[in-house]
């Protein structure tokens, strides 16, 4: 019966790693684990003391990776090196990441593995099949590459370009045929114990592979083509995973795990980091006995299905940004608009306390806005304005609520005026302030217009600019003429604030009064 040996390379999410090396050596499996030097030694302990009185775990040789170098190859060396050494009755190695999780039980996949003695590995030819969609190819092999493509790009192209401009091409070893695929195989023991003794006879081979660019995607790929019989070969990964035409793995998430379970597939790459349900499901089924599993194998047609038809909005369920390009009818949008974003934020803060609207600071001019995880449409300041009603939508429904408070800032008119303009009810309140010429100084100093050794006359020269700069934003914003524009200026009296609150949130006068009674509303 199959006994597999997990190479594992990871390099962070130390209780993710222990609880996955508990999961799959829990049914009698093993694993080797290489965790990259590059991160922290507290880390790394943390793994090894929770897992030291394991007999079925064992710890390589620990270096330093790069993506795109030699070095994830020799990782992997490694950790086979030390699974073949510590675990003599396992009959196939399987590589994974910690990005990775079964989605079938150790029963079945001993059990498929026993019916066919053969390696599973992608294996194509580097030049004649369209593995590589776009960017290099013979370059990757016929140019020496020393140094990282990400972290020391300079060096790297700077010394692309010199071999290229001096024709300082290579040859590839004449006895080798090239294959590239996938770097998550699964390979029988005998395949591995060829492959380390070819390693260490063939020097001029590692040479070649130490300075190509990926060499996890070619090295073992070759190396398996070039020893092992091509009817003992599988041309494919046991690993589900799929990528984005951005060439970017899809994720998979909490929801997914039906349709993980469905493919024809061992296991799966990569799952979210925040799926822990997914995770804990997950880790059980490799545990279960008796498991049944309908293979329908319809992940990737149904994710290209998806992602076409959604570039032209005909999916199947139409995407909640694309019913009517609205936030909604039933929904109403209430923007405090105010330069000073303290007191905006400080107006806010009480009505979320005061009332049951969610209230969200200056999400759209603000990076470090706080925000829930929304699958990452979130995540920059770029993404929010592209994707702005999407996201809104979305914080809707996070909120369970049909109302909702943000903060804008003056000079956001164009947001002011595409939202004005949705179908949903649109109301602002605009936040009048005093603008001392101290506060026109640290907002000169805050926009890049002055800096902190800027001399003080130079200063004050600039004072009349900013200050008008500052006119304009509200001039244009009233020269808008927005449907339900209110405003509370700070020279007003409290009952002129009252009352302009009140109409703002439709609410009563009495509980207005409430919301604005802190007497410093709009210090500084």
């Amino acid at each position: 019966m199959a006994k597999i040996a997990f190479i594992l390379l990871c390099h962070k999410d130390p209780d993710a790693i222990i609880k996955q090396a508990q999961s799959l050596t829990a049914v009698g499996d093993y694993i080797a684990i290489h965790f990259d030097k590059r991160s922290g030694v507290a880390a790394f302990e943390k793994i090894r003391k929770a897992l030291k009185d394991n007999p079925h775990v064992v710890f390589a040789r620990r270096i330093k990776c790069g993506w795109g170098e030699w070095s994830l190859v020799r990782a992997t060396l490694n950790a086979v090196e030390a699974a073949v050494d510590a675990f003599p009755r396992a009959t196939h190695f399987y590589m994974v990441s910690g990005d990775c999780m079964a989605i079938k039980s150790a029963q079945f996949a001993h059990s498929f593995l026993d019916q066919r003695d053969c390696d599973y590995i992608e294996s194509f030819d580097y030049f004649q099949s369209d593995w590589i969609k776009t960017g290099w190819k013979a370059e990757r092999l016929i140019y020496r590459h020393w140094f990282n493509e990400r972290t020391q790009k300079s060096l790297f192209y700077w010394m692309f370009a010199a071999q290229k401009r001096l024709g300082l091409t290579r040859k590839i070893p004449g006895d080798m045929e090239v294959m590239i695929g996938s770097q998550w195989w699964c390979l029988r023991r005998r395949t591995i114990e060829w492959i380390l003794d070819f390693t260490r006879r063939r020097r001029d081979v590692v040479r070649f592979f130490s300075t190509t660019w990926i060499p996890d995607e070619t090295y073992f790929q070759t190396l398996v083509r070039h020893i092992v019989p091509a009817h003992e070969i599988e041309c494919r990964t046991l690993t589900f995973l799929m990528f984005t035409d951005y060439g970017m793995p899809v994720t998979f998430y909490n929801d997914h795990y039906e349709m993980l379970l469905s493919q024809d597939y061992l296991f799966a790459r990569k799952i979210s980091p925040e799926a822990g349900d997914l995770r804990r499901r997950l880790g059980v089924l490799y545990a279960a006995e008796g498991a049944k599993f309908r293979i329908s194998n319809e992940g990737r047609s149904l994710f290209q299905f998806l992602t076409e038809r959604g570039r032209t909005g005909r999916r199947f369920s139409p995407r909640f940004w694309e019913t009517e390009s609205s936030l909604g009818r039933e929904r109403e949008l209430l923007i405090v608009i105010c330069k000073k974003w303290h007191v905006a934020k400080r107006l806010v803060e009480r009505i979320g306390q005061m009332t049951n609207i969610p209230v969200i600071e200056y999400l759209f001019n603000e990076e470090s806005c706080p925000l829930p995880d929304l699958g990452g449409i979130q995540s920059t300041m770029g993404k929010r304005h592209r994707h702005r009603r999407s996201l809104m939508r979305m914080l809707y429904d996070y909120y369970g609520s049909d109302r909702l408070v943000i903060c804008l800032d003056p000079g956001s008119l164009d947001l002011l005026e595409d939202f004005a303009r949705d179908r949903a009810m649109t109301r602002m309140l605009e936040l009048e302030c005093h603008f001392s010429d101290e506060y026109l100084i640290g907002h000169a100093v805050r926009s890049g217009l002055a800096g902190d050794s800027t001399p003080r006359d130079t200063l004050y020269r600039l004072l009349p600019t900013v200050r008008n700069d500052l006119l304009h934003e509200s001039d244009r914003i009233r020269d808008a003429k927005f449907d339900n524009h209110g405003n509370m200026r700070e020279i007003d009296p409290r009952e002129a604030h009252v009352h302009a609150l009140a109409e703002f949130l439709s609410v009563p006068e009495a509980q207005a009064r409430e919301i604005v009674a802190i007497d410093h509303l709009f210090a500084d």
